[in-house]
């Protein structure tokens, strides 16, 4: 039996906090109704994301803590301009998040970007540079 990878948990300090950041990359999570720490949302392809409270996180994994240091992961997600990863960053930062890295053309062909959430994890903001003929 080959197992599948579906899904992905981030944990996170406040889900509310959370969501709201996730709205603005257009994510729409659910709250579990069961279990207000815990929320989820499906992505394209199948994949599905999962956002956690720390005190969910502890709960079901005893002896678990946050560890301090660089962001846990990274999340990217890919526009279609150059001009729209300027744009989302400049709402992103507008709305009070963090900025990581303003966006750059970065040397192996994306313009790029990176955000932190409100936990700190990076979220990159990229797409394709246009080739020259």
């Amino acid at each position: 039996m080959n197992p599948v990878m579906n899904t992905l948990d981030v944990v996170v300090a406040d889900i509310g906090a959370s969501i709201a950041f996730f709205r603005h990359l257009g994510l729409d999570f659910q709250v579990d109704p069961g279990y207000a720490e815990h929320a989820g949302c499906d992505l394209p392809n199948g994949l599905h994301l999962m956002l956690d409270e720390e005190k969910f996180t502890a709960m079901a994994r005893p002896g678990w803590t946050r560890t301090a240091g660089s962001p846990p992961i990274f999340l990217a997600f890919q526009f279609d301009t150059p001009a729209d990863v300027d744009a989302k960053y400049a709402e992103l930062v507008d709305a009070g998040y963090t900025g990581s890295r303003e966006p750059w053309d970065a040397f192996w062909g994306h313009r790029y970007a990176t955000m932190l959430d409100p936990d700190g994890n990076g979220i990159d903001l990229y797409c394709p540079l246009p080739t020259a003929s």
